[in-house]
C-alpha cells in the first residue's frame, strides 16, 4: 500500500533536492523535528505529522527556540517565541523586557523586578495587580504556576529561562489554558541549551545589581542532563524608598532511560521583598517622578517553592503519553510596612496533567493528528489572615478567609486533520469544571449592609469549543482563522480579601472569539498580522474605589460587568534591511497592537472605553550587528493616552520612549558586554494606571511613573 504523507513531507523532499537555501530547508523541518521533543514542552497545539527518521536527524541541529517557532506555525492564529538570548544582549531585568515586541502583550514594569503589569487582548486590563497577574495562564516547562489563586508575580523575573513561547486567546489550547488571555510559557534552561559554566554581572541606574552564576552539562553517555543556577537581584527604585531583592535557586535534571522513557524534574525556589512606589497624580508625575508618598503595597516572599516532573512514554511510531506534575508554594507578606492592615497570604497549589498524543491516522481518508489531555490544578491550602498593626506592630487578628478546596479542572479534545497538502482543520473541545470555595471563618469587621454571604461555595461546568483552520497558500505564506470561546474564572481572593466582612459571588467571565490573519516570509521580511473580536459576557472589572492614603490601604471592588468587547489588531515585522559580503546586517524588527475594549450598551456607561491599557502601542528597534560580534541599535515605544476611569473623564498622557544599546558577543561564545540606554529623553511618563470608577475629571493618584533615564551595564564569561 502506498504510504499517504503532507505537504511538510513533500515539501522536505523537494528542498533536498533543489537549490534552496539550508537555512530555509533547517526552518520547514523544523517542524517535524519539534513533534520528537518530550522534555520539559507541553507540545503543539495542532500537532504536525511526523516525517522521515532522516529529516528529524537533520533538524537536530536547530535551536530549541527556533523549532518552538517552527511548531507554533502550526497554530491557526497569534503565538510567537522570544528568544532570551536576543533579550540579553541588554537589560533582561523584567517581564516587560522580555515581553517586548510581541503583537498584542502590553507588559509594564511598576516598580522594578517582579512588579509588572501583564495583558493580552486586554486580559485582566483593570485588575488590581500589586503582586499578582490575571487573565492569563503561566506555565514553566509546560506546567502551570497559575491556580485558582491567580498567578503571583516572583516568578516573572524569567530567571533561568531558554525561551518563551506566547500564545494570545484560545491559540494556548494545547496547555489546556481558556482564558482571554491565552497562555504564556517559559521553557527553563537544561545541560543542553546551556552547558558550561557561566558567571555575570550586572549594573545601573537606580541601584540595579544582578549576579548570577551557572552550570550545566550532559553525562558522557548522554542521558543524562542538568543545569544549576544562582541569581541575586537587587535594585534601590526609581521612586524614593522604593528598593527590591531577590534570590533564585534553579535545578533542572533530565534523564533518557531508554528509546521510548524519559523524564525531567525541576525545582525553582524564590525569595524577595519588593516595596511598591506609590502612584501620583499627573501633576505629581510631571513635576517629580521619584516622588513616594507612603504606601500599602509592600511585599515580602519568604520563599516560594516551584517542583514540576514531567514523564514521556512513547508507545509506538505514532503515540505517546506524557505524565506531568507540579506543586506549587507561594506564601505572601503582604502589607509588612507602612500598612496598618498587613495579610499574610498562604496557597499552595498540586496539579496533575496527563497528554494523549497520536499522530499518523486516517480520518475520512485524511492525514489526522490527534490529542487528549487532562489538567486539574487544586488549592490544597490557602487562606489569608489579615491583622491590625500599629508602628510596624501587629496587634490582633482582623479576619481569617479560607480558599482550601478551591480547583480548576480541564478536559480537551482536539485534532488537526490535514484536508489537503495545504489546509489543515484543527477542531477542540474543553470540558471545564470550576470549583470554588470562599469562607470568612472569623472577623473582627463589621457586618456588611450589602445582601452577600460570607461563604460561598460553587462548581461551575462549561463547554469551550475551537474551530480553526490553516491554509499554506505558499511555501512562504499562511492564512488562518479560528473561532473559539474562553472562560475565565475569578481567583480567590477577588472574591473576598481582608478589607471586606462578606463574600462576592463572582461568575466566571466568558467570551466567544474569533480571529483571522497570515503569517508571511520571505528571504529579508517575516511577519503576521491578525485581527480578532471577542464577545465578553460577565467580564471580571476591578477598580480603586477609593485610593490608599498613608497607612490605609486602597478599597478595591471586584465586579462582573455587563457585556463587552474586545477587539483589536496584533501586527508583527522582521526586516533585513542590508548585508554585506562579510556578513555584517542591518534588521528592523517592530510590533503594533491595536485595543479596542468598550461596553455594550452598559445601563450607566454607555459605550464607554474600558479603562487602563494604551489604544495604540508600537515598538520599533533598528540594530546594526557586526559579523565579528559588535552590535548596536536604537528602540522606540510610542503609547497612545488612555481613560484611568469607567466614566471617561480623565486620561493618561501618550508617550514615546527612546533608547539604545551597544554590545559585543565574542564570536566563540566565551564573553559578551553589553550597555544599554533607557528613556534616553529623560520622559516623565506613566508606565501603568489604575483603574477607578468616576474620576470626575479631576487629577487623581492613579498612576505609576515609568523609569527615567537610565543607564544598564553587564558582562557574562562563559568556562
Amino acid at each position: 500500500m502506498k504510504k499517504k504523507v503532507s505537504w511538510m513531507q513533500r515539501n522536505a523532499r523537494q528542498i533536498n533536492s533543489t537549490a534552496i537555501t539550508r537555512a530555509t530547508l533547517l526552518r520547514t523541518l523544523g517542524v517535524g523535528a519539534a513533534l520528537c521533543l518530550s522534555g520539559g514542552i507541553a507540545g503543539a497545539q495542532e500537532a504536525a505529522p511526523q516525517v522521515e527518521e532522516t529529516v528529524v536527524i537533520k533538524a537536530k541541529a536547530l535551536k530549541e527556540a527556533e523549532r518552538a517557532k517552527e511548531r507554533l506555525k502550526n497554530v491557526a492564529g497569534t503565538a510567537s517565541v522570544v528568544n532570551n538570548a536576543e533579550v540579553e544582549r541588554g537589560r533582561a531585568q523584567n517581564a516587560e523586557d522580555v515581553l517586548a515586541y510581541q503583537p498584542g502583550v502590553f507588559a509594564a514594569a511598576t516598580s522594578g523586578t517582579g512588579a509588572n503589569k501583564i495583558s493580552i487582548r486586554g486580559s485582566g486590563l483593570n485588575s488590581f495587580y500589586q503582586g499578582y497577574s490575571l487573565g492569563i495562564k503561566y506555565l514553566f516547562d509546560g506546567l502551570p504556576i497559575t491556580g485558582p489563586g491567580g498567578t503571583q508575580e516572583d516568578f516573572l523575573t524569567l530567571t533561568g529561562v531558554d525561551y518563551t513561547e506566547i500564545l494570545n486567546g484560545a491559540n494556548a489550547f494545547a496547555y489546556s489554558a481558556l482564558s482571554l488571555g491565552g497562555a504564556i510559557n517559559f521553557v527553563t534552561h537544561t545541560g543542553r541549551s546551556a552547558p558550561g559554566n557561566s558567571i555575570s554581572v550586572e549594573a545601573g541606574s537606580f541601584g540595579y545589581r544582578k549576579y548570577q552564576a551557572s552550570t550545566g552539562g550532559v553525562s558522557s553517555s548522554g542521558d543524562t542532563d542538568y543545569y544549576l543556577q544562582y541569581t541575586h537581584n537587587q535594585r534601590d527604585g526609581f521612586q524614593r524608598n522604593s528598593p527590591n531583592s531577590g534570590e533564585d535557586y534553579i535545578f533542572n535534571l533530565g534523564h533518557k532511560f531508554n528509546d521510548r522513557l524519559e523524564t525531567r524534574l525541576v525545582i525553582r525556589h524564590r525569595g524577595e521583598e519588593l516595596r511598591n512606589g506609590s502612584t501620583l497624580t499627573l501633576a505629581q508625575l510631571e513635576a517629580d517622578p521619584r516622588n513616594s508618598t507612603s504606601t500599602a503595597s509592600a511585599r515580602r516572599k519568604k520563599g516560594t517553592t516551584l517542583v514540576t516532573s514531567r514523564t514521556t512514554l512513547t508507545l509506538d511510531d505514532k503515540s505517546k503519553l506524557e505524565l506531568g506534575f507540579a506543586y506549587n508554594d507561594y506564601p505572601l507578606d503582604n502589607g509588612w510596612i507602612y500598612s496598618d492592615q498587613p495579610g499574610i497570604w498562604r496557597s499552595k497549589d498540586f496539579t496533575t496533567s496527563l497528554r494523549y498524543l497520536r499522530t499518523g491516522d486516517t480520518l475520512f481518508g485524511k492525514l489526522s493528528d490527534t490529542t487528549v489531555s487532562f489538567s486539574d490544578t487544586r488549592l490544597l491550602d490557602g487562606d489569608v489572615t489579615g491583622y491590625n498593626q500599629v508602628n510596624g506592630v501587629r496587634t490582633s487578628e482582623r479576619q481569617y478567609t479560607k480558599y482550601s478546596g478551591s480547583r480548576d479542572t480541564v478536559l480537551s479534545v482536539s485534532n488537526a486533520l490535514h484536508l489537503n497538502e495545504q489546509t489543515t482543520l484543527s477542531s477542540g473541545l474543553s470540558l471545564i469544571e470550576i470549583g470554588r470555595n470562599v469562607r470568612i471563618e472569623r472577623s473582627t469587621l463589621p457586618a456588611s449592609a450589602l445582601p452577600f454571604p460570607r461563604a460561598v461555595e460553587y462548581t461551575d461546568r462549561s463547554l469551550a469549543p475551537r474551530l480553526g483552520l490553516l491554509y499554506q497558500a505558499t511555501p512562504t505564506l499562511q492564512v488562518f482563522g479560528n473561532v473559539s470561546r474562553s472562560v475565565d474564572p475569578p481567583v480567590t481572593w477577588q472574591m473576598a480579601s481582608t478589607g471586606v466582612s462578606y463574600v462576592r459571588p463572582l461568575r466566571p467571565q466568558k467570551a466567544n472569539t474569533a480571529e483571522i490573519g497570515l503569517r508571511a516570509s520571505s528571504e529579508n521580511h517575516d511577519g503576521s498580522v491578525t485581527l480578532y473580536r471577542s464577545y465578553v459576557s460577565d467580564e471580571l472589572l476591578t477598580s480603586i474605589a477609593s485610593p490608599a492614603v498613608g497607612a490605609t490601604p486602597a478599597l478595591v471592588a471586584n465586579t462582573n460587568a455587563s457585556k463587552t468587547i474586545h477587539q483589536g489588531i496584533e501586527a508583527a515585522l522582521t526586516s533585513k534591511l542590508w548585508k554585506n559580503n562579510s556578513g555584517d546586517r542591518l534588521s528592523y524588527r517592530q510590533a503594533y497592537t491595536f485595543n479596542d475594549f468598550y461596553y455594550r450598551n452598559d445601563q450607566r456607561y454607555g459605550q464607554n472605553e474600558l479603562p487602563s491599557l494604551p489604544r495604540h502601542v508600537y515598538q520599533g528597534e533598528l540594530l546594526f550587528q557586526q559579523a565579528g560580534g559588535f552590535y548596536s541599535g536604537v528602540n522606540v515605544r510610542a503609547m497612545s493616552g488612555y481613560y484611568v476611569d469607567y466614566a471617561n473623564t480623565w486620561r493618561a498622557p501618550s508617550a514615546v520612549i527612546w533608547g539604545a544599546k551597544f554590545g559585543y558577543e565574542e564570536p566563540g561564545k566565551k564573553w559578551k558586554a553589553y550597555l544599554d540606554f533607557r528613556n534616553i529623553g529623560d520622559k516623565h511618563y506613566a508606565a501603568a494606571a489604575n483603574t477607578t470608577d468616576n474620576a470626575r475629571g479631576l487629577d487623581t493618584p492613579n498612576f505609576y511613573p515609568g523609569d527615567g533615564f537610565s543607564i544598564y551595564s553587564g558582562v557574562t564569561y562563559r568556562f
